[in-house]
């Protein structure tokens, strides 16, 4: 069960690092805002679960960042809006973005780099000198290095927002996907995830697409 109290306190942290403390509108009615998005019914991946997993490892990789409170907030707005059913997203996500910190104070410039990093969530592929972006695509694929258990309480939980996906097409959508991840040179880009997840991801992704490649068993 996610800390809201903990959230909260983070949000406000960020945001007020991003655009200076005591200035602009309350920020908790916004982050109650972001919080009741992540706790929306049709998500079970995409939760706060998965929110507060991103946010510790941003504070992982924070010393790769060039700005890490930047990277907080595009972690917060990175699946703000999510609908299975929808390939929009990302960029609906980043509108939001654009309007809600335009709202709450935070400068022009850092506006358009927030929803930037949103908009890179896409394709997890960040350029070698995109110091942020290559922190947030770390800290949202981190899950791909995660345990036998855990990355299968992942996969689970994936396959239940896509609930009304036929096995066939979703098991082909997701092959898909996961060769997607492997085709890029890297799964991960700074120097900790390289170090300490890129060989655990690949493991658990090749090992998933095996696993979709096999032929399900005839029904009784």
């Amino acid at each position: 069960m996610a800390d809201l109290d903990a959230l909260r306190a983070r949000w406000t942290r960020a945001l007020e690092g991003a655009r200076g403390p005591g200035t602009g509108p309350d920020p908790l009615p916004y982050a109650d805002n972001l919080i009741a998005r992540w706790q929306e019914p049709q998500r079970h991946y995409h939760t706060l679960t998965h929110l507060t997993a991103v946010l510790d490892h941003v504070d992982v990789l924070e010393k790769y960042a060039g700005d890490a409170d930047t990277v907080r907030l595009a972690a917060w707005f990175h699946d703000a809006v999510y609908l299975p059913d929808r390939s929009e997203n990302e960029e609906r996500s980043a509108r939001l973005t654009e309007r809600a910190l335009t709202e709450i104070g935070v400068p022009d410039a850092k506006i358009a780099e927030v929803a930037r990093l949103v908009r890179l969530t896409v394709g997890h592929d960040p350029a070698d000198d995109d110091r942020d972006g290559q922190v947030l695509c770390d800290a949202d694929l981190a899950i791909l290095a995660a345990s036998p258990s855990a990355y299968a309480t992942y996969t689970a939980a994936v396959r239940e927002e896509y609930h009304f996906v036929p096995n066939d097409a979703f098991r082909a959508g997701r092959a898909a996907i996961l060769r997607q991840l492997l085709a890029l040179p890297r799964l991960f880009r700074t120097p900790y995830g390289a170090a300490e997840w890129e060989a655990t991801a690949r493991y658990n992704v090749r090992s998933e697409l095996e696993l979709l490649s096999t032929p399900a068993d005839p029904a009784p």
